[in-house]
């Protein structure tokens, strides 16, 4: 329930009551600020309240804006302000604030935006909304009521909700051949009391189906599986919009969406490979290498803009040169195209999967993501050997949350070697070779491997041992994603068990599930998985010690079962911890309109 109060008797033949009212909110009147004090008290404290001029003119999206937007405690538009449970006593302390007396009814002083700018003056300053061609005003007279009324016809204010529902920043597929026509499908979810998030559900069981299709390997599966990864896009495109055309906003819903599709892309990966196979093609080394790829191209995003999100005094010139780039308009598009984003990869992959095989879309996967990823890391590697900033305790320890590193990372960081003068990164990377060179020039079953990787947790431990405040310390989750997640690849690949692959595309999956999840913990501000979830599954160093540890003491079936049921341990762990939290976590509403590639 929510509650509108207006500040003095309704303007006759004026539609805001009703507006109001088409909202949620049940209306009251107050007349002057004494009267809004006493009636906000009244009203329950866990309710949202807004306090509105009588004589507000404008389109009723701007009311929709400011009034009902769950993401922010308090906003304002002129002539009307809102407060959510969390800012309730800021808008409380202002209304009492407000001084009595001539002006401070309805006759020359505009109540709500007093009380506004009163609540900026403390700690709860409300959320300014940027209206564009909206109209939101409190004519004085009815010569200024006229003209607000004029310039509220001129504008459809369907046609801005319509086109505010595409996201900003999109693809060049997405923004010309999904948007076109998703926001009208959007629209019509809304109107018949769909939720993003059932939208974002009938999107992953699209996908899934999709799947199913490529599994059976026939042609017309293939092409019936291109067919529905393209609808499912399109769902997955609707339930972002109808997020934004109906201000349904949620922690809860950004994490769907997020997790979702990172589910869905897998999930196909897996298909594919099973219809591969069918026709007897073995392409699960390259299906987990497309997976492992597109996770540690995800991770670079996440640690770079964790890392510089709140960073100071950016003067890198080739941010600059990125900034007069965006001004040309075919460079946008061409820029945007080369980072391979999902939607012109998801529709790659389809048209691929209904013309080609599955090997030819896995090679066009690894190209183009390679690329990608080059193009991408190069660009950051670059901006931050050129930037002059201070980095946060907050950004330093965020990348040591998206490091995962284990208890034996935590001892090796104790050790002698930790807190030198080498950079986290080149510790990192140092770890990381020589792991990949046992790996590559030691045989099946070695023991080599082992010992490999208990270099790399020693190195893990000693590049996490201090702060990551270097200019590339956002380098380490990457190369800590790469060595775990090829690691597995490797050994996999390597051994004689059958079946062993798909079991490593299942540990992998668990495995990079959990680091989605602690980006999106991170990002809505409540922190890291707890520690003992992160010790109890391993941490990056744990678990490729015990895969290489498995491999070199087990061989056959023996190594395929211990892969699965280790997959199956790290995802019940992992999920019911995540549900839990998620469920229960109370983080504020969000929509996340930076989805990396």
């Amino acid at each position: 329930m929510s509650t509108a109060i207006l500040t003095g008797p309704p303007v006759a033949g004026s539609p805001l009551e009703a507006a109001l009212r088409s909202l949620g909110f049940d209306v009251r009147t107050a007349d002057g600020a004494a009267a809004v004090a006493d009636a906000l008290a009244a009203v329950p404290a866990d309710e949202r309240v807004a306090v509105v001029d009588p004589r507000f003119v404008g389109h009723l999206h701007s009311l929709r804006l400011a009034l009902t937007d769950p993401r922010f405690p308090a906003a304002a538009v002129p002539g009307a302000v809102t407060a959510q449970p969390e800012a309730r006593a800021a808008l409380q302390r202002a209304a009492t604030a407000v001084p009595a007396g001539p002006g401070t009814r309805y006759r020359v002083d505009v109540l709500p935006d007093a009380l506004a700018e009163t609540m900026e003056a403390g700690d709860a300053a409300p959320h300014r909304v940027e209206l564009g061609s909206l109209v939101a005003a409190v004519p004085l007279t009815p010569a200024e009521r006229a003209t607000a009324e004029e310039a509220v016809a001129a504008v459809d204010d369907e046609a801005v909700r319509l086109r505010t529902a595409v996201k900003a920043r999109d693809g060049f597929f997405t923004t010309f051949c999904i948007s076109p026509y998703s926001r009208y499908l959007a629209r019509w979810c809304a109107r018949r009391g769909l939720t993003p998030n059932q939208v974002t559900t009938a999107s992953l069981l699209t996908a899934v189906i999709a799947a199913g299709c490529a599994a059976t390997g026939s042609r017309g599966g293939f092409i019936a599986a291109g067919l529905l990864l393209l609808f499912s896009f399109v769902l997955d495109c609707t339930d972002g919009q109808l997020a934004r055309y109906s201000l349904q906003y949620s922690t809860m819903g950004a994490w769907l969406d997020a997790t979702f599709d990172r589910a869905k892309e897998y999930a196909y990966y897996a298909g594919l490979a099973l219809g591969a196979a069918r026709g007897g093609d073995d392409v699960w080394a390259l299906a987990l290498g497309a997976m492992v790829l597109q996770t540690c191209r995800h991770v670079v995003d996440f640690s770079f803009n964790e890392a510089n999100h709140d960073a100071t005094g950016n003067t890198s010139p080739t941010a600059a040169l990125s900034d007069r780039l965006d001004s040309v308009g075919w460079t946008v598009w061409v820029r945007r195209m080369i980072v391979l984003p999902i939607g012109e990869r998801w529709a790659m992959i389809a048209v691929l999967t209904a013309c080609t095989t599955p090997r030819i879309v896995f090679y066009a996967l690894l190209i183009g993501c390679a690329l990608a990823a080059c193009y991408t890391t190069a660009g950051r590697v670059l901006r931050s050997l050129t930037r002059r900033a201070r980095r946060t305790d907050r950004a330093a320890a965020a990348l040591a949350e998206l490091a995962d590193s284990g208890s034996p990372a935590e001892l090796a960081a104790k050790g002698p070697a930790a807190g030198g003068s080498v950079s986290a990164p080149l510790m990192a990377f140092a770890g990381v070779a020589f792991l990949m060179a046992q790996l590559a020039w030691s045989d099946a079953g070695s023991w080599w491997p082992v010992v490999g990787a208990a270099v790399y947790a020693a190195f893990a431990g000693a590049a996490v041992a201090r702060p990551l405040k270097g200019p590339l310390d956002w380098l380490v989750p990457p190369l800590f994603r790469a060595g775990e997640y090829v690691a597995i690849l490797v050994v996999a690949a390597r051994s004689d068990a059958d079946q062993a692959l798909p079991a490593a595309f299942g540990l992998v999956a668990a495995v990079a599930y959990h680091h989605y999840d602690t980006v999106y913990r991170i990002r809505v501000g409540t922190g890291a998985p707890p520690r003992w979830l992160v010790r109890a599954a391993g941490g990056h160093e744990g678990r490729t010690l015990l895969v290489v540890l498995l491999a070199a003491l087990l061989h056959g079936s023996g190594f395929t079962i211990a892969l699965t049921v280790l997959a199956l341990v790290l995802a019940l762990l992992v999920l019911v911890e995540s549900i839990r939290f998620w469920v229960s976590s109370g983080a504020p509403a969000v929509h996340d309109e930076g989805e990396p590639a």
